[in-house]
């Protein structure tokens, strides 16, 4: 009965007209920012490692890593190997697609939560609720939004992750999936009941190890069979546009499959990624923007791709007809997913491959989970004010920390999924009517950086010169963390400071 009812409300959610507006929104702030992804690569690159943090705000690389977080997790394995599985290797084109103009929509969801983010008990927040507020006074509309992230990020998205590192080890190791869920539920308690610091820490720690692992491993995958390259391109793309004899017919779900996992993995638009950017410390809004539309890149062209070519390179994988059965059925007996991709680096280490997958996708779905508390952290800290905030955090952690474990119990893997889909929809639905409605603030906060960019300057907001209105912690003009300050000391006195 609840797989009927989900499945039911997740059609209507990611309808066929949805999917097209995504790419179309997608492809209307790539134009309208005049393709910045590419006129900006070199600078996204470079401010990714400048700034600093500060007692209010993480450093750039912090709120990068935090986003990534969210970014990289179980949709980078199992998702996009479920998107080979469901949609044929044309899904893949579709997915870069996706991360080529989303990262012009992560840009925009990001500066406008730099312009309009606050400070609560000492720190920064923001995200989709805050700009919807202060950008079109919708108070209703913001507490729609912040709500529907609550319920996301707290029930339909944890599981998702939690059952796949389940799966996963019982898979590998044998574990049950109970003791898995324990085990995960306690050391989710230790970071989460520690604050965004610490959240933050452990990102910046894990995030990049993780990522550039299994870059590596990929890498040694496709390097084996390196001869199957062109192959694989020439799949990919024909697939793409129905000129192969294969996949001719199955376009249309090639590209429903890889805008919708695309979504799913590098979260462009879904609004999730521009909480953990309103917490950075930088002089200018657009700064933060460019590194988060950055991240859009690093998640989708080289962590998914990575899944996508090992999958493909040595032919682990299944496809199913748009019409039932299989028209590629080269792993008889193996459910689409995780299972693609344990197969695929088994061939290459036969006998500790998948141990090797199952301990990568655990730190990838666990940091993903840590990522989802942070952001419903904030929804929560938007809807409730920080005196009467104690309780309603507490039952905020016990809730995702239940739904945790509840997703390493559900032994059906589809109901996860769909239940992740659902929450990543009711998001991107309610976020993507808002950044059309402040697409202007955004475009103005892109044109002033550049400006001053173009004087030789290091760009410093300021929102009366922009233009932009009701700027909670721009409107005194920006403050430097305290150990970013110059000091200056007079010419007569440097002598007896030297002698000190």
């Amino acid at each position: 009965m609840l797989e009927k009812w989900v499945g039911a409300v997740n059609g209507i959610i990611w309808s066929n007209p949805v999917i097209y507006v995504c790419l179309g929104v997608g492809l209307l702030f790539s134009i309208m920012t005049r393709f910045l992804q590419i006129r900006h690569l070199k600078e996204m690159i470079y401010l990714v490692f400048k700034g600093k943090s500060s007692e209010a705000g993480v450093s750039s690389f912090q709120a990068f890593t935090m986003a990534l977080s969210g970014r990289v997790g179980t949709g980078n394995i199992a998702g996009i190997a479920l998107a080979v599985g469901m949609g044929g290797p044309g899904a893949i084109f579709w997915m870069w697609v996706m991360a080529f103009i989303g990262s012009a929509t992560a840009f925009v969801e990001s500066t406008l939560a730099q312009v309009y983010k606050v400070k609560r008990d000492g720190l920064y927040r923001g995200g989709p609720a805050f700009y919807i507020e202060k950008g079109t006074g919708l108070k209703w509309f913001a507490v729609i939004f912040a709500v529907v992230a609550l319920v996301a990020m707290c029930l339909l998205l944890p599981g998702t992750q939690s059952n796949s590192i389940a799966v996963a080890f019982h898979s590998s190791f044998g574990i049950d999936m109970k003791v898995s869920g324990i085990l995960v539920v306690v050391l989710l308690a230790l970071i989460i009941f520690g604050g965004v610091k610490r959240i933050a820490k452990v990102a910046e720690v894990v995030i990049p190890f993780m990522a550039l692992g299994y870059i590596l491993v990929s890498f040694y995958i496709m390097m084996t069979n390196i001869t199957a390259l062109p192959s694989v391109f020439s799949l990919i793309f024909r697939s793409a546009f129905g000129m192969d004899s294969v996949f001719g017919g199955m376009v249309g779900t090639a590209i429903a499959w890889g805008v919708k996992r695309g979504i799913y993995s590098n979260e462009a638009g879904q609004g999730s990624g521009a909480h953990p950017a309103a917490a950075a410390e930088v002089s200018h809004p657009a700064k933060q923007g460019l590194v988060q539309a950055f991240s859009v890149y690093v998640d989708t062209f080289l962590v998914c791709t990575s899944t996508a070519f090992m999958v493909l390179f040595t032919g682990m994988y299944n496809v199913k007809g748009p019409g039932g059965g299989y028209i590629v059925h080269n792993l008889p007996g193996v459910e689409e997913g995780t299972q693609y991709t344990q197969a695929a680096i088994e061939s290459v280490f036969p006998g500790f491959g998948s141990s090797l997958l199952s301990i990568t996708l655990f730190f990838f779905a666990f940091t993903t989970i840590i990522a989802y508390y942070y952001i419903a952290e904030t929804n929560m800290s938007y809807l409730v004010p920080d005196h009467k905030a104690k309780w309603p955090m507490l039952v905020l952690k016990l809730v995702i920390l239940g739904s945790t474990f509840y997703g390493t119990v559900v032994k059906e893997s589809a109901l996860a999924w769909t239940l992740g889909d659902m929450g990543v929809g009711i998001m991107l639905w309610v976020n993507l009517i808002a950044m059309i409605l402040l697409a202007k603030p955004a475009l103005l906060v892109l044109k002033d950086y550049e400006r001053q960019r173009k004087q030789g300057l290091d760009p410093v907001f300021d929102p009366e010169r922009a233009g932009i209105p009701n700027t909670e912690c721009w409107s005194n003009g920006y403050q430097q963390p305290a150990d970013e300050l110059t000091i200056t000391i007079e010419p007569g006195k440097l002598q007896a400071w030297e002698s000190k």
